[in-house]
Order: C-alpha cells, then structure tokens, then sequence
C-alpha cells in the first residue's frame, strides 16, 4: 500500500513538473503565435460541427451561372478545402482518392437529381525519398520537377428516380493544376492555370486546380453580429486564401429539362468510403451561408448526410430564422411576420416568375433560369437591384451573397427596407472574363526573392545581404510592422530549451526515486 501511495506521489509530481516545463515553454510560445496569423475558425466554410475536420472533403460554395461570354452555356463551380493558406508546405493541397465530389442537377424541380457530374481523383508521386512537392522550378504540368502531380475523371450520371439509369464518361485522367508553391518554384502560374483547362466529351470546358477564394465577406458576423453595433465591418477575412476548385462548363441545353422549362437545380456533396468501404455523404452544399447561419447545431450534420428531397425537415428554420430575432434583438431591426414565406422562396423553391419551376418541391438548391441572359453590368445585389441574372437566380462569383441575405433576411422583400451588410462589396483580386473566370490562387512565397550578394540581394530593412544568414551570418533588421520582435522568437527558443531541461531532469529524479523505493 505504501509502495503504491509512493508511486502515485512519483507519478503526480513528475506530471506537474511535466506541465511546468510544457508550461514554461509554451506561454512564450503562444504570445509569439498571438501576433502572427490565426487559426481560421469562420462558419462560412466550416459549417458542421463533423466536416470542418475534414476538411478535404468540406465544400466551401457552389456557384451557378450563364457564362457571360458563351450565353448558350453554363459554368458551374463548386470548391472545397477552406482556408488554404498558400504557404502550406510541404504538404500543399491534394484532392482526395477517397472521395466523390458530386454537382447535382434536378431539371424539373421535383427535388430529385436528373444529373451528377462526378469528379474521381489519382495521386502519382515520382520520388518518395523526398520531402518536396517540387525539386525544381515547374514550368509545365508535365515537368519532371513536379515530384506530386494528380489526374482526374469526370463522369456523367443520369437518374430517374433517385436510380442511376447510365453513366458515361466525359472526362479521363486531365491533369489537375497544382498548388501554386511560390514564384521560384512556379514563375509562371497562368501558364499552368492555361494548360490545365481542357476540353470534355460533349462540347463542354473543364478546369481543376487551385484558386483565389471567391468568396468575399467579413466573417466577423459571428462576434455578436460584427460586434454589436457594426464596428467590425469592412475586412474581407477569406483574403489571401485558396480553394481547390472544380469547374465546369457545359452547353445550358444539356441541363434543362426543354426550351419551355429552362430553371434547374444545382448543388453539390462529397461522399466519402467509410470502413466498410462503402460511399456516404458527409458533405452538402446548395445556397450560401444556409447550413451556417439558418440551421442550428443539432441538425447541422444531419443536413450535411441529407438529400434536397428530405428539406421539409428543415423547413421550419427558414420559416422563422434565428437571424431575424438575432438583427431585432440586436439592432432593433423590426423581425417580418411569421412564417416567412420570402426566405422559402429565396432558399427553397426560387422566385415565382423568375426562377420557380412548375410544380416546384421545396428543396435547399441553387435555382438558375437558364434562359436569361447575362447582365451587361452585373449588380453586386442581384435581384434585389434589379439584375435578373444575379442571386438567387444562380449565384455569379461577383454577386454580394452575404448583403443580400442580409437584407432578405431582414425583410427586404416584405417591405422592411434596409440597407444591411458587412461592408465587403468585391473580391479582393479581380474575376477573369472566360473560363474559368476564377482569380489565380496566391502563391505560397510572393515577396522578393533573396539575390546573391550585393545591391540584388540586400535585405530592405538592414542593407545586408539575406544570403548571409545561410552562411551562418546575421544581419539586423527592423522590428516588423506586425510588432513581432527578435527577442520575442529568442524568449521563446529559450524558454522551450528549459522546458526540455526541465522534463530531463524530471524524469531522472523519478527513475532514481524509484529505484531507492
């Protein structure tokens, strides 16, 4: 009993010195981290509780939309992997073998896919006795510096009653455009951004790769509605992110059930193989900020395992929104009568006149008219001022998502004008005007290249030569203005080293101790 009593003494006084040691480097630790950049943790692309740790398999947005330049097409985009800071490496962003990524199309509006557009993925790696994403500068999509490259399929499924009936295939091992490393590893992006749009079976473009998020909002909604009195407003907090993004482009006439009956239904899932090697849904995605902001925690990953045709279990939430009585109680903003039959038609069955197909079932899908054409000058709010071609007929990439519910939400359609929004009106970088429209991702290194010596290679701060410090040489530079300091990263080495120390110690006291027991 003794020796027991003894050993259990031993083992909490070597944990509590463990925490201290652990302790006594850490705290330093995290002051450094507190002043560089966070951890993302905006809702936007991490909507369930079970998918944002996943985030592979996580679809951020879908976006639907005739092509501004091709008017007898449609461009569908969906995108996944929220957060993609450029720098990530060495393990940049893979597309999962495990995974479908599905864009569905319902073309007569009774909830059930008519359509699946299916992207499969394959990983090849060249040398596996290195570290690197790349060995050398990448100039090609088929250069032999680039160590990890990948390959995809698309295939075309159609359904009648929730049955597949064919499967073709439209696409076969195009290559996937990689994660942009920085501009010594890949000086020219575009160029491989070009290469890798391909053309499909059927007369459809296709794109896969990595791009600029964009999506364009300040996600600070979610500290008490931008603070309580909109004094965080006006930070796109998704800038300087990347997505993997799937794109596609396909003749309008593929997708609508006839000429007479031009409105489809779009969104997109994920499914994933589980243990028993079988496929399941864990994502689900159609409007945006819905799963986020309309549905509550207890049924988020429900929705997310769900089908379009099963909405009615959710219908309630859109019927009497949370955010309503948040922006009332909040803002004094008056909440619209109950139950909201305007949001039923922005989320669930689209405008009547605009883009609500006949006979429509309500589901939770991005509904496009397809036969309207695009807008000479494109308003950032959509229908709301006017612009037929905007959300929520379809979603353009340049459309004001997060105003508009905003002001839907609000009671906009009922009479209760305002102007709400987050003061976010644009992307930050600019939309292309052909296929894939998308902005180039950020590079994972875009600053100045360290020369060799001399005027080309001397640090701005300092005049000295960034090469020095290879050579074991330092050189002074400016406290930057992020206000992290040399000391600060030398307190913290230090205080690590201790810690170190410390556990040493700890446990040789413990072993000794024992052993006179």
């Amino acid at each position: 009993m003794t020796a027991i009593a003894r050993t259990g003494t031993g083992w909490r006084g070597l944990a509590a010195l463990v925490c201290g040691a652990l302790a006594a480097g850490g705290l330093t630790a995290a002051g450094v981290s507190a002043l560089g950049p966070g951890a993302a943790e905006a809702s936007s692309h991490r909507e369930a509780p079970l998918i944002s740790g996943q985030p592979q398999y996580d679809n951020t947005d879908v976006y639907a939309f005739v092509s501004p330049d091709k008017p007898d097409t449609t461009t569908l985009v969906a995108n996944w992997i929220p957060f993609e800071e450029p720098a990530g490496g060495p393990n940049f962003y893979l597309y999962p073998e495990d995974a479908q990524y599905d864009i569905h199309v319902d073309s007569d509006g009774d909830a059930q896919g008519d359509l699946i557009y299916r992207w499969t993925f394959d990983t090849k790696v060249k040398n596996k006795d290195t570290f690197l994403y790349n060995t050398d500068q990448v100039t090609s999509l088929d250069d032999p510096d680039l160590n990890i490259t990948q390959t995809y399929d698309i295939d075309l499924l159609k359904l009648d009653d929730q049955k597949i009936v064919s499967t073709k295939k439209i696409a076969d091992d195009l290559p996937v455009a990689p994660s942009n490393v920085g501009k010594a590893s890949m000086p020219d992006y575009k160029k491989l951004r070009d290469q890798a749009v391909r053309q499909v079976s059927g007369g459809g473009t296709s794109y896969v790769g990595q791009a600029d998020d964009p999506f364009f909002l300040d996600l600070r909604v979610f500290d008490l509605l931008y603070g309580g009195n909109l004094s965080e407003v006006g930070r796109d907090t998704l800038k300087g992110y990347n997505v993997n993004t799937v794109a596609l482009q396909v003749p309008s006439a593929d997708l609508r059930k006839s000429a007479a009956q031009p409105t489809v239904g779009i969104w997109s899932t994920t499914q994933r193989k589980n243990a028993k090697g079988d496929w399941t849904q864990v994502s689900r995605l159609g409007n945006p900020l819905v799963n986020e902001v309309v549905v509550p925690l207890r049924d988020k990953d429900r929705f997310n395992a769900s089908s379009p045709w099963k909405d009615a279990d959710f219908l309630k939430y859109v019927q009497r929104p949370e955010l309503a009585r948040l922006l009332e109680k909040i803002y004094g903003i008056k909440a619209a009568d109950e139950p909201r039959k305007d949001l039923v038609s922005v989320f669930l069955t689209g405008v009547k006149g605009l883009n609500q197909p006949p006979g429509v079932r309500p589901a939770e899908a991005l509904r496009l008219n397809t036969s309207v054409k695009p807008s000479a000058d494109p308003k950032r709010l959509g229908v709301l001022d006017g612009d037929n071609a905007g959300f929520p007929n379809g979603r353009r990439l340049t459309d004001d998502v997060v105003d508009i519910e905003l002001q839907a939400v609000a009671g906009e359609l009922v009479g209760n004008k305002n102007d709400l929004g987050d003061a976010v009106n644009a992307n930050d970088q600019a939309f292309g005007g052909t296929f894939p429209y998308l902005a180039l991702p950020t590079a994972g290194s875009r600053g100045p290249l360290a020369g060799k010596g001399g005027q080309d290679g001397k640090d701005s701060a300092s005049g000295s030569s960034a090469r020095d410090a290879l050579v074991g040489g330092s050189f002074e530079r400016a406290t930057p203005a992020d206000g992290t300091d040399d000391a600060v990263l030398i307190g913290s080495a230090a205080a690590g080293a201790a810690g170190v120390l410390l556990v040493g110690l700890g446990l040789l006291w413990w072993r000794r101790r024992g052993r006179a027991t």
